[in-house]
């Protein structure tokens, strides 16, 4: 496995909206397997601020985002969620976040595992803007982007790293053990989702 086709191919960069949030992910995956339709799940979770958030405006925020990176989760993958121990929840997330963000999945798989497998394993900052600056080349959009935003993009995917478990908080890449189920479902489905952890091709396909 050497190259990924995300879902998507758009560059939105709304993934600044929220942490993995993990927790609240869960509560909302298990929901949508009740109630089996997110839009249902999204006008419940408002109208009980199942979330616990401050003002209308940051709830309905914060519920659009989490519920768009859920919905590319399979059944079997939302089940995973609502089950899994902590760490491994938060490598389901990740997947969703790679899914929804191509700039993030092509990240993943293009800088982290890149250095990962070849032993780099400090991860600067400047590698967050060397790779930015050669998706401009093909993205001219993200030309527009001002520099403070380009400095929180690069603050939120370091800490989204750092969450995953894939990034220690002195910026070391760390290796991850997928789930066994995770690692079964890409093995039927796109194992070439695999890029985006840093870990070796033998662990998807074994």
């Amino acid at each position: 496995m050497n190259s990924i086709t995300p879902l998507s191919k758009d560059y939105r960069m709304s993934f600044t909206a929220a942490s993995l949030c993990i927790s609240d992910s869960a509560i909302l995956a298990g929901r949508y397997l009740d109630q089996g339709d997110w839009e249902q799940v999204r006008n419940g979770a408002f109208a009980e601020n199942l979330l616990q958030v401050r003002t209308q405006s940051s709830l309905r925020r914060l519920l659009r985002e989490l519920t768009t990176r859920l919905e590319t989760l399979s059944p079997a993958e939302l089940e995973l969620l609502t089950k899994a121990t902590e760490p491994h929840q938060a490598q389901v997330l990740w997947l969703a976040v790679c899914r929804c963000y191509p700039f993030v999945a092509e990240f993943a798989a293009e800088v982290v595992r890149e250095r990962y497998l070849s032993l780099k394993y400090e991860l600067p900052l400047g590698e967050f803007d060397a790779f930015f600056n050669r998706k401009v080349q093909w993205h001219p959009e993200l030309d527009s982007i001002s520099p403070s935003t380009h400095n929180k993009l690069r603050q939120v995917l370091f800490r989204l790293l750092r969450e995953a478990g894939l990034l220690s908080a002195q910026r070391t890449i760390q290796g991850v053990q997928l789930n066994p189920q995770l690692a079964q479902l890409l093995r039927q489905g796109r194992p070439e989702e695999a890029l985006y952890f840093p870990t070796f091709d033998t662990q998807i396909k074994t």
